[in-house]
């Protein structure tokens, strides 16, 4: 890829879009994981125990889930610089809340709400993907990936220390309402700085909003299947805020009726939007296959899945494992998301050269590999090898991320960002599914849980099928345009 076409330090056009939202992603990133490295100093202010700081980092992931695909759908219909710009600004409410609350409950809404911001990385690809080429699409992809995820590893480097900085035993909060400001100010900045496609372009829209769109009988069903495990992933929420008695029987019941309730109603307005192809056949020209989405669903379970869920928890593990102070726990953990800054760019650039499709099936067995290792470490192992080893897991799995988001917008543009937002919230459902196991069984046994399901992730990946030819898309006036998949 030569330099006039791919310019890291260029600040113009495509890339300044896409360094701009790199940067968003960044900062909705520091927002989200502000809590991991601060757990000891808020579990001292308010004497928690371990059960309900096990409930806040679950409560921390589990809104992502409806939220990445309700984003996603208002970004296909709204452009991204509307849809991040309004995110950025509205997520430094809850993140004031919770920096500012007075006891478990404020902490535990506040930490609810806060999972919206978790929804922000599927507006990027869907921004990324209007302004870069096929040829490009997986390293561009990959950086913002990357780079924005990287978010996690600065919240853990710097806030301990920021927190020390302000002092006090309070000093965590300071922190957490920084965080919140930086990300209102951004909000304007994005706001006046992109736009949702290059001069000349045409920003394609997806025709519904109710529901997403696939082009055939058999695909239909596949759908319904796909989204019953993010109903189910907050059925298991709900379970467990109940064993930690956060709320009643009665309270359980009625969210899991209520999910239940929300599986039928979205089912019927994904019946809505596609009974069409019931009555007709969809032309050969506008089909995709919705096998890939389901496909890449299940990778980003337990690539990013596994990521959110061990970022949450490795400062905890390296301090209880090793016995380090909070702020050197942090510092060590952030080790693993400090991978971010190469490792999903490799993903994306490696796809692009060799091939979406055998790079997803090496990753994957490179992860199932790096989490077999993490389940091995203990306390008679030197730090500097746990940390090691920790880096080696982290690469493979940020680099499936990026594997995953480089084939995403190669499947149909106009439903990018729902397509996006369904297989970043799989995502959630993973982190939603380990963070549980993990507040049930010892840390090995955690990690040996993720290698598991990193094996069958390698399975589906060999039915994947590499993105071929040109996909059609229809504007509003119904002219019909072709876009290359492959460079």
């Amino acid at each position: 890829m030569s330099a006039d076409r791919f310019n890291l330090l260029s600040f113009k056009g495509k890339m300044k879009i896409l360094h701009m939202s790199w940067i968003a992603f960044f900062l909705t990133f520091v927002i989200w994981f502000n809590l991991a490295p601060l757990t000891g100093a808020i579990k001292e202010t308010f004497g928690l125990s371990k059960d309900e700081i096990s409930t806040l980092l679950i409560l921390n992931v589990a809104l992502t889930i409806p939220a990445r695909v309700a984003i996603g759908t208002l970004t296909d219909r709204f452009g991204p610089r509307n849809v991040y710009s309004a995110l950025l600004a509205l997520s430094a409410i809850p993140c004031f809340a919770f920096a500012f609350a007075d006891n478990f409950i404020q902490l535990a809404i506040a930490r609810f709400a806060l999972g919206c911001v978790g929804a922000g990385f599927v507006i990027g690809i869907r921004m990324v993907s209007e302004w870069f080429p096929p040829r490009e699409l997986g390293t561009a992809e990959g950086i913002y990936g990357g780079w924005g995820n990287f978010g996690s590893a600065a919240a853990a480097f710097t806030l301990p220390s920021i927190a020390l900085l302000f002092g006090g035993d309070e000093g965590w909060r300071y922190a957490i309402a920084l965080t919140g400001l930086a990300a209102l100010i951004y909000s304007v900045i994005y706001y006046l700085n992109v736009s949702d496609a290059p001069e000349g372009s045409r920003y394609f829209k997806s025709k519904h909003t109710r529901g997403m769109e696939v082009t055939s009988k058999g695909d239909f069903f596949l759908l319904l299947v796909m989204k019953a495990p993010l109903q189910i992933a907050l059925g298991l929420l709900a379970w467990r805020l109940n064993n930690v008695g956060l709320i009643s029987e009665t309270a359980q019941s009625l969210i899991w009726t209520g999910l239940g309730g929300y599986y039928l109603f979205t089912a019927w307005q994904a019946w809505e939007v596609n009974k069409p192809v019931f009555e007709k056949p969809v032309p050969h020209i506008h089909r995709y296959k919705f096998k890939q989405v389901a496909i890449l669903n299940i990778l980003y379970f337990a690539s990013f899945g596994s990521e959110l869920a061990v970022v949450s928890m490795l400062p905890l593990f390296f301090a209880e494992t090793f016995g380090l102070s909070p702020v050197l726990a942090g510092m060590v953990a952030s080790a693993y998301a400090f991978m971010n800054l190469v490792s999903r760019a490799s993903g994306g650039l490696i796809s692009d050269r060799f091939g979406r499709r055998g790079t997803l099936i090496v990753l994957t067995i490179g992860m199932a590999v790096g989490y077999l290792l993490m389940f091995m470490i203990n306390a008679a192992w030197p730090v500097a090898l746990a940390v090691a080893v920790a880096m080696f897991c982290s690469f493979f799995v940020q680099a499936a991320e990026g594997a995953v988001f480089a084939m995403v917008p190669l499947i149909k543009r106009r439903v990018t960002g729902q397509i996006a937002g369904m297989t970043g919230a799989y995502g959630s459902v993973g982190a939603v599914t380990f963070l549980v196991v993990y507040s049930m069984v010892p840390a090995s046994v955690f990690f040996l849980v993720i290698g598991a399901t990193a094996l069958i992730g390698v399975g589906c990946s060999l039915l994947l099928e590499e993105p071929q030819g040109e996909m059609a898309e229809v504007d509003e006036d119904g002219n019909v345009t072709m876009i290359p998949v492959t460079a």
